[in-house]
């Protein structure tokens, strides 16, 4: 099954929801930053909540997650567009934890004490910037707590990333569900049950359910129609252009050091991992720019 994101909106206007799989996504993640169990499934959540928060961009709007915590991760970050475009790392990538309850130990490894950074993109001269603090560690919980409190949209975010027997990603995926202003209680409560009837997310992925099928199995009492499907995929955009600038950034003294140090400066991009070579002749043309 490809990627892909479905945008659900119920008739009466009341609920909106967005489903995805991100299986290979993850998957791309897990082979770049070469993470151990524990640490792809981190950061898989993390990359497939950025991936549904993107469903509520328009046009050329980019919106950035950041999970920090005092944990052996440190920090995850996704970033992604309108278009499905998702990239993610994580500054530590081996958590060394072993399961707990039979489960992977997320929490402990994102850290319990820490904060969700939402940087949103929005075409406007500053950016939007949101903070919470953890209060699971577990992702999935603490997005839905940045989105009541933030930004006053009851959610609901499911989360779920399932590892094969060599710490292959087999199936990725989740859904964010989201109250309207204004929704009568009554609704609200039928939802909460129809959501406490789902099975985990990881159970359903495992099943090989589409998007599509999962939005039913959620809302078959509540009328619905899908807005539209976006595809999703690992991509980064960075740049030789991009790292130029951000030597020059350096200043001159940073700059200086580098010139003495080496013939070559080496800059490699925390996302996609791909190495930028830049010879001494361009620092020193960078340098006698400034």
């Amino acid at each position: 099954m490809t990627d892909h994101m479905i945008r659900i909106l119920t008739l009466d206007g009341a609920i909106r929801v967005t489903v995805a799989t991100t299986t290979a996504l993850v998957e791309e993640v897990r082979q770049r930053q070469q993470t151990d169990p524990t640490a792809t499934v981190a950061v898989g959540r993390v990359a497939t909540a950025a991936a549904l928060m993107g469903s509520l961009l328009k046009g050329d709007q980019r919106i950035g997650l950041t999970v920090e915590g005092n944990g052996p991760l440190q920090r995850i970050q996704a970033e992604t567009d309108t278009h499905g475009h998702v990239r993610a790392t994580v500054k530590v990538p081996l958590a060394n934890l072993p399961p707990r309850d039979g489960r992977f130990d997320v929490a402990g490894a994102v850290g319990h004490a820490g904060f969700l950074h939402v940087v949103k993109d929005l075409g406007l001269k500053e950016p939007y910037r949101g903070m919470v603090q953890l209060v699971s560690s577990e992702i999935a919980e603490d997005l839905a707590h940045y989105f009541t409190t933030s930004e006053q949209t009851p959610s609901s975010v499911a989360l779920g990333v399932e590892l094969g027997p060599q710490g292959e990603v087999v199936a990725a995926g989740g859904f964010l569900v989201q109250l309207m202003p204004d929704t009568d209680d009554t609704l609200a409560d039928r939802l909460t049950e129809a959501l406490s009837a789902l099975p985990p997310t990881t159970t359903l992925l495992r099943q090989g359910l589409s998007p599509t099928a999962i939005a039913e199995r959620l809302l078959h009492d509540f009328p619905y129609r899908t807005l539209g499907t976006t595809p999703l995929s690992f991509s980064c955009h960075c740049s030789r252009q991009q790292t130029l600038g951000l030597l020059r950034m350096l200043g001159a003294d940073e700059l200086d050091q580098l010139i003495e140090a080496t013939d070559d400066t080496q800059v490699t991009c925390e996302y996609c991992k791909e190495t930028y070579t830049v010879d001494s002749a361009t620092l020193q043309e960078i340098r006698a720019q400034l």
